[in-house]
């Protein structure tokens, strides 16, 4: 234990880290003094986005002094005074003894502000052909910077080098936009967490979009951009060069699947002529009616008022834009900002639950899971069950951290996109499409469900054996077909069928959505009845 905490304090001093060899009541609690330490401990939270780290019982050098207990409580209760003169508070203490000295500890003290943590709160999944420009319509929006043409501002959401290198979205990229006293907040660099960290904790309203993968070959983690994550809205993106594609509709029948409010931007109207604009409009509203929508052109930001206050399952407000040019981003921030949370059941009260997105092991934190927070909260040091393994198990862990763009939070709710550090499993047990969630939440390992379904696509029949890929929330399993009421089914065809996990059991529940594919056969349908 000696050694983990030296390989840290041997660094020195840095950012948020500030060493401590001992507090004294007599010394460093009368006023000047005391101002003085509250001065440094804002200066250390300052540089540590809201929080500081404090080693107590360690020498300026960074080796490892120990204080007995009596000298340790002394020291820990002069912290608390002087975190209470910053406006801060101790979150969590860590004491280790030294390996000679087992009467000897350094305590590892973690320091933070308080966080504000009400704020709305708006999930839109972006999705679209591609190269039909939804990152670089992202990255422009977030950041207030017009695009060079060629998708400079595309490098904000596109973090993979191969990415970068392509001009291609390989997996889901996420990007916030925040609002202030009505008015649109930028950042200067979004890859700066800082930056992102500090828009989360004072903005009002906050917009996280999930950019999703325009590619045909990733149309599985589009899928899971928008069947996976709590959203809000759909914006569907359609290239004013190109109009709309085969995979524009694939898309938008994936949004409508979800039963999500639509909205449409046209995207490289710098591009085009007038004619070509008005053309490609028309294509996109008559998309847009054939699927029982009525499309609903902004021309002004009373528009943008308008639809947003009256916005519906029904109705799609269209708007025409330019990263290049900066024709119609402001229409676009004030209908984000105008928008409304869809009405759902009170899912605040139920018992947290949340669908695994992401795994990531983090030094100095260790495993890290992310995803949206589908019901209840969570907040630090909650005890918590994740699973089902193979053997449908559901396994207890603990929660050390929360983070929403890079936002250290005590407390994550519906509809929040984070990343909760954990304890008590091995990382290598979790995987995509797992839940983390309450005891209270009592989640059952499912190997058979019964479905309602309607057939979209499929060049010959389902029959019994029937064996596809099937999405609900973050997974995405290989599963077995029986028809119920019919011997078969077709392309156009609805009805009831039983379908299986064919390799590990799940959790999910009825009335929740799911898509099924294989190679170009794809269905919907819900889930009406588990099997237990």
């Amino acid at each position: 234990m000696k050694d983990s905490i030296y390989r840290v304090t041997c660094k020195g001093e840095r950012k948020n880290i500030e060493f401590k060899e001992t507090l004294k009541r007599n010394h460093h609690l009368e006023t000047e003094r005391k101002q003085q330490l509250a001065s440094q401990m804002k200066y250390r939270m300052e540089r540590g986005d809201g929080e500081a780290i404090y080693f107590i019982g360690v020498y300026d050098d960074g080796r490892l002094k120990g204080l007995e207990r009596l000298e340790m409580e002394e020291s820990l209760f002069v912290l608390d005074q002087i975190a209470k003169e910053a406006g801060a508070t101790i979150s969590d203490v860590e004491k280790h003894p030294l390996e000679d000295n087992n009467k000897k500890k350094v305590a590892k003290v973690l320091i933070e502000k308080p966080r504000k943590t009400k704020r709305e709160h708006l999930l839109i999944g972006v999705a679209g052909h591609v190269d039909h420009g939804k990152s670089t319509l992202i990255g422009t929006l977030t950041t207030g910077k017009l695009d060079n043409g060629s998708g400079s501002t595309r490098i904000f959401l596109d973090v993979q080098k191969h990415e970068i290198e392509r001009g291609l979205s390989a997996d889901l990229s996420f990007a916030v936009n925040g609002y202030k006293e009505g008015k649109p907040v930028k950042i200067k660099n979004p890859l700066n967490k800082r930056d992102k960290s500090r828009m989360v904790e004072n903005c009002e309203k906050l917009i996280s979009f999930v950019d999703t993968v325009g590619h045909e070959p990733w149309l599985r983690t589009t899928i899971r951009g928008i069947v996976g994550q709590k959203l809000s809205y759909g914006l569907l993106v359609v290239a004013a060069d190109q109009g709309p594609t085969h995979i524009t509709k694939e898309h938008l029948g994936i949004i409508l699947a979800m039963d999500l409010p639509v909205l449409v931007v046209m995207t490289k109207i710098d591009l085009v002529s007038g004619p070509r604009v008005k053309e490609v409009q028309r294509e996109i509203f008559d998309l847009l009616k054939l699927v029982g929508r009525i499309p609903y052109p902004l021309q002004n930001l009373h528009d943008a008022d308008f639809v947003a206050e009256n916005m519906n399952q029904h109705l799609v407000p269209f708007i025409k834009a330019s990263p290049v040019t900066g024709e119609g981003l402001e229409l676009l921030d004030r209908l984000f900002y105008s928008l409304k949370i869809p009405l759902h059941d009170d899912e605040s009260q139920k018992p947290f639950m949340m669908y695994i997105d992401k795994i990531y092991s983090v030094t100095g934190v260790g495993t890290v899971l992310s995803g949206t927070v589908r019901q209840g909260s969570v907040k630090k040091g909650d005890e918590l069950l994740i699973g089902p393994l193979n053997s449908g198990k559901f396994v207890p862990v603990s929660v050390r951290t929360i983070e929403m763009h890079h936002y250290r939070k005590d407390v994550a709710e519906v509809g929040e996109i984070v990343g909760i550090s954990i304890t008590g499993v091995d990382m290598d047990d979790i995987r995509r499409g797992m839940i983390i969630c309450h005891p209270d939440y009592d989640p059952q390992a499912i190997r058979e469900f019964e479905a309602e379904v309607a057939i979209l696509v499929h060049p010959t029949t389902i029959s019994e054996g029937y064996e596809c890929i099937t999405h609900i929330e973050t997974l995405a399993e290989t599963t077995w077909f029986q028809p119920l009421d019919k011997n078969y089914l077709s392309a156009g065809d609805t009805g009831k069928i039983l379908m299986k996990f064919k390799y590990r059991p799940c959790a999910i529940r009825e009335g929740q959505k799911l898509i099924f594919r294989e190679g170009r056969s794809k269905g919907v349908g819900t889930v009406t009845r588990v099997i237990i």
